[in-house]
């Protein structure tokens, strides 16, 4: 395979595993309903993920998620389980999608998963909590609704970008992780200069 093919399933995987930090199941939902349509290529025991049992207990698992954001209270409590599981969900669904490509070598795959996958997911995840936890003390937990809102719209927006054209999902990704460490390495330096 060429570095070309290699790429586009390390970009898919950065990508879907990013918006896992924003919403647990919808990436996994998407990358179902993709792999069932023929418009994802997937690992060797990972095609379960595009059975119909499977598709529907991630559609449930997606909407119980989504309503359970807008409950004031329940989604900070949220957070703090999702992170785990938005990690555990980001490394699965990169090893899921690095295909043929890496399935020759499992180390390969498994510790490209679990760094740029896990990583990718926790990064968005943190960014998510932060952005919740500011919300919350600025409004009251009035403006978290907001903050669910464009975390259905980055989850579903980015699964569907990384299905379509990855190249472009994993630039919108690098991008905005380069902003944010951007914003924190400002804040910190105006911090230590007080």
């Amino acid at each position: 395979m060429t570095g070309h093919e290699l790429f586009i399933p390390v970009a898919l995987g950065i990508s879907l595993a990013a918006a896992t930090g924003f919403r647990v199941f919808l990436p996994l939902l998407v990358m179902g309903l993709g792999v069932r349509e023929g418009l994802l290529p997937i690992s060797a025991g990972f095609d379960w993920v595009a059975t119909w049992p499977a598709l529907v207990m991630l559609a449930v698992a997606s909407v119980t998620e989504i309503a359970a954001y807008y409950i004031p209270g329940l989604d900070n409590l949220l957070d703090g389980l999702a992170g785990p599981a938005a990690v555990v969900a980001g490394i699965l669904v990169s090893a899921a999608v690095l295909g043929p490509g890496f399935d020759g070598s499992p180390m390969l795959k498994w510790t490209l998963a679990i760094i740029a996958g896990g990583g990718a997911a926790s990064v968005t995840q943190t960014a998510t909590t932060l952005l919740r936890g500011k919300s919350t003390v600025l409004t009251g937990g009035a403006g978290n609704h907001v903050v669910a809102t464009g975390e259905i719209f980055g989850a579903l927006g980015l699964s569907l970008l990384a299905v379509v054209l990855p190249y472009v999902a994993v630039a919108i990704v690098c991008i905005v992780g380069l902003l944010a460490f951007r914003v924190w390495w400002s804040r910190r330096m105006a911090k230590s200069l007080k």
